[in-house]
């Protein structure tokens, strides 16, 4: 059971969450809540317990020292922070953590328990995979969701994935199990430039959330760490000819794939959301 500080009720609370590991290609999705939680400033509430879900020589305590100058050791764990946004009409639950080496399904509940102790009304799960993308182009974003009201509302699909899955899948499945509302948006990381970080990927995803909870989303330095990153991994391509015809096949591709989306009538609804979501006359 997650015990937490004193918390002050929360106002229709929606729970964002991301962990590491197998779901979190290139931390694009850590790396948001992270992202999140700083320009939220955001208050940690609790913890998980991590003597019961994770295995400590593959993820390892880390010692050092904390700005008193005292030796400090930091466990890996999950932990639950909240925020109270000014430019959202309802409060945040951040959830960031390392996906558990064992007891899945103990670790789902106990995170959902909490979550409902906080009067959580939806959870939205973030996750990242590498695929055959084109840095150069925008970062596609896959989304799903668990109930038909939360489909056409988002214009998101219905899940149908079959194959392995991570602590993220388990999470939602869970929520499923527990009629507790659910999104989940993945970022497709380009597979040749799988190192962390991906600023881009994290912009991508900041921009699905703006739109599911239909405010502006602090975006801070991300946009011009987004171009940076563009910029490094074009020097980085252009040193390498197979690479660099590699990526023109993988941008011809995503054009033609494109091309029926590039209307002039798509461009229109998706600049009509962006006015709306900045309160724009």
């Amino acid at each position: 059971m997650i015990e937490f500080d004193d918390v002050q009720d929360l106002v229709s609370p929606v729970v964002i969450a991301a962990f590491e590991g197998w779901n979190d290609a290139a931390d694009a999705a850590s790396g948001l809540v992270d992202h999140l939680m700083e320009q939220w400033k955001a208050e940690v509430i609790g913890a998980v317990d991590p003597e019961e879900f994770y295995d400590f020589q593959v993820n390892r305590p880390v010692i050092g020292t904390d700005v008193n100058g005292h030796r400090r050791l930091t466990w890996p764990t999950t932990r639950i922070a909240v925020a109270r946004p000014p430019e959202l009409d309802r409060d945040v639950i951040l959830v960031r953590g390392i996906e558990p080496n064992m007891k899945w399904r103990q670790f789902c509940a106990e995170l959902l328990a909490a979550c409902d102790d906080l009067g959580a009304e939806l959870v939205v799960t973030l996750g990242a995979l590498l695929a055959d993308t084109p840095h150069t182009r925008p970062i596609p974003v896959t989304g799903t969701a668990s109930e038909p009201e939360l489909v056409d509302r988002l214009e998101v699909e219905e899940s149908t994935y079959e194959g392995p899955t991570g602590i993220v899948g388990v999470f939602n499945d869970a929520c499923t199990q527990l009629d507790i509302p659910a999104v989940s948006y993945w970022a497709a990381v380009p597979h040749y430039v799988a190192q962390p970080p991906c600023p881009k990927a994290t912009l991508a995803l900041l921009g699905q959330l703006e739109e599911l909870l239909q405010a502006p989303m602090p975006i801070g330095d991300l946009a011009e760490d987004a171009r940076a990153w563009e910029r490094g991994v074009d020097e980085l391509a252009a040193e390498d000819e197979d690479v660099a015809d590699y990526v023109r096949a993988l941008e011809e591709t995503r054009d033609t794939a494109d091309l029926p989306e590039a209307s002039g009538e798509a461009i229109a609804r998706e600049f009509e959301r962006y006015l709306k979501r900045r309160d724009t006359d």
